[in-house]
């Protein structure tokens, strides 16, 4: 890992800092102001990493159509999708597993009160005692540089399934019924390569569901996802990236314009689905990734938020170095202060500072 403490520089403008992560290597404004430079320093990056866990560079066309989500990967025979999940196996999308039945997955319990991204909100937290069934699902549509949990990548990297991580929906269904799990989490990665199956098994399991997600699935998955959680008491928390196209496709490897427009597509309707008062069906959250997620993507964020309901809870998440951005900082206190005041000057008014033990 490299010191915190070291100044880089941007490749573009020459601007030094610490924050400024050597797998991205320009600053956030020359993200915002210069993107067809910006990107494809951090394009090369992406690409010889994804290269290495033998993961499609770009985004596949010129094969069979998959409609999940905003990448609609055309996938070619025999390959995967950019999510390595969904595959063309004689010309039928089908997942890894080779079954709608069977997700590759990991689950435990995890008593209550949890570090559930909607803690704040989250009625689950007086539980204690009981257990959120948390389940974590291999593979992702967008591909991170900061990702905190980037073995789910590893779980898909040589094709190879262990037996133990095969769960099928009978069995998971079976496994969440058990008596002193109150709720269900499914994260990752995340969740929405896997909607056949977790709809599915949702459908089956009489306990609030949860789902984290970067909130990219086309309306058809959101609808089923929402009413799903509304009929269940439970919450989509839905995580925003960023809301500077370029600052979001640097990040994510996506379309920033498409992801954008999903995000907002989908938070409008996953909030009109919303006639209770708590707990709230949708809580959005962002990580603060130090330098890039700034006043600007904040306040971008929050300010359309207020516009749909001021009362829609916004979570600030402080940032650890993982995975390709492992070489700045946490979060630092004075950087979530400014994007914390972003967020309320824009009218939210349920705005939270959760990982407060990282803030430096």
């Amino acid at each position: 890992m490299l010191e915190a403490s070291v100044e880089k520089r941007c490749v573009l403008c020459g601007f030094e800092s610490e924050l400024i992560s050597s797998s991205i290597r320009v600053c956030v404004n020359c993200l915002r102001n210069r993107p067809a430079e910006a990107l494809k320093f951090v394009r090369n990056v992406r690409n010889r990493w994804r290269r290495s866990i033998d993961f499609p560079t770009s985004i596949p066309r010129g094969g069979k159509k998959c409609f999940l989500c905003i990448n609609e990967c055309e996938i070619p025979a025999g390959r995967s999708g950019y999510c390595g999940v969904v595959h063309n196996e004689d010309g039928k999308l089908i997942p890894i597993t080779k079954r709608f039945d069977e997700a590759y997955l990991r689950w435990y319990l995890d008593p209550h009160p949890t570090n559930c991204v909607a803690l704040p909100v989250c009625p689950e937290k007086e539980h204690r005692g009981f257990y959120n069934l948390a389940v974590f699902f291999s593979g992702c549509n967008l591909d991170c540089l900061f990702c905190q949990n980037i073995d789910h990548k590893y779980m898909l990297s040589e094709g190879k399934l262990k037996d133990g991580e095969r769960v099928s929906l009978e069995e998971f269904v079976r496994i969440a019924d058990e008596g002193r799990i109150s709720c269900v989490c499914y994260f990752g990665g995340d969740p929405l390569p896997w909607s056949s199956f977790t709809l599915r098994a949702s459908g089956k399991i009489k306990k609030r569901i949860c789902w984290e997600t970067n909130g990219s699935m086309n309306e058809s998955i959101a609808k089923q996802m929402a009413s799903i959680s509304f009929e269940t008491g439970g919450i989509i928390k839905i995580d925003w990236k960023a809301f500077s196209p370029t600052v979001y496709e640097a990040l994510t490897g996506v379309n920033g314009e498409k992801a954008i427009q999903r995000l907002k597509e989908n938070v409008r309707l996953i909030h009109s689905m919303d006639d209770r008062k708590e707990p709230p069906l949708l809580v959005v959250s962002s990580l603060i990734v130090p330098h890039y997620i700034d006043e600007v993507e904040v306040g971008g964020i929050a300010g359309f938020l207020a516009q749909i309901d001021e009362n829609i809870p916004y979570v600030l998440l402080a940032f650890a170095p993982q995975h390709l951005v492992h070489d700045v900082s946490t979060t630092s206190r004075e950087q979530m202060k400014r994007v914390f005041e972003a967020a309320r000057a824009k009218g939210l008014k349920r705005v939270f500072i959760e990982n407060v033990w990282l803030l430096s």
